[in-house]
């Protein structure tokens, strides 16, 4: 789907503690730096829709596998991320609308955006709005 990436990013195994790559300047989907904010999702609850109007989204889950669903003109597109199963960074470019699912427990997400949150510029509607079969 257009506007959306997903970066493969390295796991360093310690036995003392792990490294998880994140991001760099230089890598593909880095659109400058806003803010970054961590945000969790208990198990089966849904997120979303929201539709961000000028922030790209880095989104990494860090503990636990979350569902994501990106929308674009009557097209899905379900991506599983975690840790331990699919460590993969994912960039979503602005005007897509996106929902996610908590699948594992303790589920914690971060997001490094390209600007700082402005409630103005994103757009949230009811999970209805968009039918989705979850």
């Amino acid at each position: 789907m257009d506007g959306v990436n997903l970066t493969s990013l390295k796991q360093i195994y310690n036995p003392n503690g792990d490294i998880f790559h994140l991001m760099k300047k230089s890598d593909n989907g880095f659109d400058g730096f806003g803010e970054a904010y961590f945000t969790t999702i208990n198990q089966n609850s849904i997120k979303g829709w929201k539709k961000h109007t000028k922030m790209t989204l880095n989104l990494v889950v860090i503990n636990g596998e979350v569902e994501f669903i990106i929308y674009d003109d009557n097209q899905f597109l379900s991506i599983k991320l975690s840790p331990k199963d699919n460590y993969q960074r994912l960039t979503i470019e602005p005007n897509l609308w996106v929902s996610f699912r908590g699948v594992g427990s303790d589920n914690i997400i971060l997001n490094i955006a390209n600007i700082e949150h402005n409630p103005d510029e994103a757009i949230n509607i009811d999970l209805e709005e968009i039918e989705y079969e979850w």
